[in-house]
This record gives structure tokens, C-alpha cells and sequence, in this order.
């Protein structure tokens, strides 16, 4: 595993190798000795969720949990292919509303790590992906939190027009100008 940092701090993307041969290929999704340094000590996967979204150019996002629910993801397209996209929404930090995304692929591998105080979404690039989701915190329904995908405030530059988008994303708030951040 090939740990690589983004511009936003403690945001990284984990690349893997495939061993292949005749029989098809191999290829480790997890390894707690290689990720501890990022995971941290007393962190523990605690939740693994799946996610199968139909139509290209449909937005699931951006979802985080308030403190002290606050919870680190590590994000795997296993079928298909997506546009990864985290907001960082952390007070205190240098790059607080800055966005970052990366593609995300079953043929690619890569990994997204994205820690407490980050909101997450997706665009699908491919019909029927599959994305696998490693929580470091339980959800809790009451410290559940989402910002609006479209809010111009972020500027995102989705890849595609957005075709389907829930009415919980639809109805998240947009950023005011008062928004302070999020404590972790």
C-alpha cells in the first residue's frame, strides 16, 4: 500500500497493487499494520457500509457526523467508477472549505481516507458503482450533518450535470457566511 497525501491536511488516498495470473487477481483492500500510523491508536473500524447507485451523474453527499460522533472514513469503489469528492470543514484548518477530488475506480484501486470534520460525496461516472465504506464511528442519526452539493459557496466542478440527487442532499443547508466550522 502506497499512502498519498492531498493538499488537505490528514486527506489521503491509499493506492494498492493487484497480483495477477491466469486465474484473475488478488489485491489487499485493508491492512491494519499499514494503516495504523493514519488511523491512529484509538481508532478502530467500526462499521463497513456498501452503496450502489444506479445512473450516471447521480450526487450522493456530502455527509459528516458533529462531534463526538465524528468519524474517519476510508472509501473503495468496487465496481464501476466515481468522482470522490471531501470538503473540509474543520475550524481550525489552513485549507477550511477547500474541496478535493479524486477518481475513483474498481480498476484504479485507490483509496480515499477521509478524516473527522470532512464532509464526503460522489458523482457516478459509471452505471451501477459500488462504493465500500470503513467507519471509525458508529452512525449516529443524532450528530448526523450535510451541506447542499450545489452550494456556490464551494464552487464544485462536478464532471457531469448532476441527474439525481435525494431530497435529504437536496435539503442540506448552504454555507452562510456565519459558518464557523467544525470542532474535532
Amino acid at each position: 500500500m502506497k499512502i498519498v497525501q492531498t493538499p488537505i491536511q490528514g486527506l489521503m488516498i491509499v493506492e494498492t497493487e493487484s497480483k495477477t495470473d491466469h486465474r484473475g487477481a488478488f489485491s489487499r483492500f485493508y491492512c491494519q499494520d499499514d494503516l495504523q500510523k493514519i488511523i491512529g491508536g484509538s481508532r478502530k473500524i467500526v462499521q463497513i457500509n456498501h452503496s450502489r447507485t444506479h445512473a450516471v451523474g447521480a450526487v450522493r453527499g456530502f455527509h459528516y457526523q458533529h462531534s463526538p460522533h465524528a468519524e474517519m472514513k476510508l472509501i473503495r469503489c468496487i465496481k464501476g467508477k466515481v468522482w470522490d469528492v471531501v470538503v473540509d470543514l474543520r475550524s481550525d484548518s489552513p485549507t477550511f472549505l477547500s474541496w478535493y477530488a479524486e477518481e475513483l475506480s474498481s480498476s484504479n484501486k485507490r483509496m480515499m481516507i477521509v478524516p473527522e470534520g470532512c464532509a464526503h460525496g460522489f458523482q457516478v461516472l459509471e452505471e451501477d458503482s459500488e462504493l465500500l465504506y470503513l467507519h471509525t464511528e458508529f452512525y449516529t442519526p443524532s450528530s448526523e450533518g450535510g451541506i447542499q452539493p450545489t452550494d456556490p459557496a464551494l464552487a464544485i466542478s462536478w464532471p457531469l450535470s448532476i441527474q439525481d440527487l435525494s431530497g435529504r442532499d437536496r435539503n442540506h443547508p448552504l454555507l452562510t457566511s456565519d459558518f464557523a466550522g467544525l470542532i474535532v
